[in-house]
């Protein structure tokens, strides 16, 4: 019987030995503070509040003086939401910022002022969905339970699948998929940090150095780098959106220590009025912007 050879396009997945990855974590990964061995359960959620939509970049500055000055669950529920959304500064996305400071409440009221280490009790907290809560049983706890953000699908996509991109998210698949590389053993959380390490230095998504990769085996390596089909997808913009204004709108409430004016807040985005009230009547129905009694605004705790 003549061997019958696979099509260039027909792709058998691979696996990601553990060997190779690990040894390449511990020489190359940053140095992020979050991931040092005092760091206790609640400064990690902390820590994976603020990374959501956000880069590693504008977390660094905010994270350090964030658990020093609220280390604990209780420390952070004592603050005002004020205070809150004031120290979370140009994360952006606020809504986390008060979602966390529910979340801390919760902690610290029916917890005992300890971050729950099983994942379908962190999922019951404000603000974590699957994402979070993984990371947290994982990075804080040690437990071997799939962390998949967008970094992690990507290289599952590129190196198991062969495909340039992660496509259409699909929670079941891709927990399935990084459920099934991880080591039977107490390495599987340092492996599944490598893995998203990976993919944010080294398999990126707009320029990935497959030069300096450390994996033997990627598909989309194997199968000459094929394309996404259909044109490529729009990078999002921030200037002049809905969000861009109503983060102009907060950096005035964030200014003062007291309500403002209406006036005070309109000289914040004079280019559309319509889209200026828009941005205040969301964030007013968020919870974030509080109207007082005689008229003025505040951010939300502070009437």
């Amino acid at each position: 019987m003549p061997l019958i050879l696979p099509h260039p396009l027909m792709i058998v997945p691979q696996h990601i030995p553990a060997t190779n990855l690990l040894a390449w974590y511990q020489q190359s990964r940053r140095d992020l503070p979050w991931r040092q061995p005092n760091v206790s359960a609640w400064q990690i959620l902390v820590s994976e509040f603020m990374l959501q939509q956000t880069p590693v970049s504008r977390v660094l500055p905010i994270w350090p003086e964030w658990v020093r000055r609220w280390p604990t669950a209780s420390a952070t529920a004592a603050a005002t939401t004020a205070d809150v959304l004031r120290a979370w500064g140009k994360l952006g996305y606020p809504r986390r910022a008060k979602r966390l400071h529910e979340c801390a409440t919760v902690i610290a009221r029916d917890h005992g002022d300890v971050v729950p280490d099983d994942v379908e009790t962190l999922l019951r907290l404000p603000g974590v969905g699957s994402y979070t809560a993984r990371a947290v049983a994982c990075f804080a706890y040690r437990q071997r339970v799939p962390v998949v953000d967008t970094n992690v699908r990507r290289v599952l996509a590129r190196a198991v699948h062969g495909r340039p991109d992660a496509g259409a998210l699909s929670s079941a698949r891709d927990l399935a998929d990084a459920m099934a590389l991880l080591p039977n053993d107490e390495a599987a959380p340092s492996f599944s940090l490598a893995l998203m390490e990976l993919g944010a230095t080294v398999c990126t998504a707009r320029a990935p150095r497959c030069g300096v990769c450390p994996l033997d085996a990627c598909a989309w390596r194997d199968a000459g780098f094929p394309a996404m089909p259909g044109p490529a997808r729009r990078a999002q913009t921030y200037a002049g959106t809905d969000r861009q204004v109503r983060g102009r709108l907060l950096d005035v409430l964030r200014a003062k220590d007291s309500p403002v004016t209406r006036a005070e807040l309109d000289v914040a985005w004079l280019t559309d009025c319509v889209q200026r009230d828009r941005a205040l009547d969301s964030l007013l129905a968020d919870g974030l912007v509080t109207r007082t009694h005689d008229g003025r605004f505040a951010l939300a705790g502070e009437e």
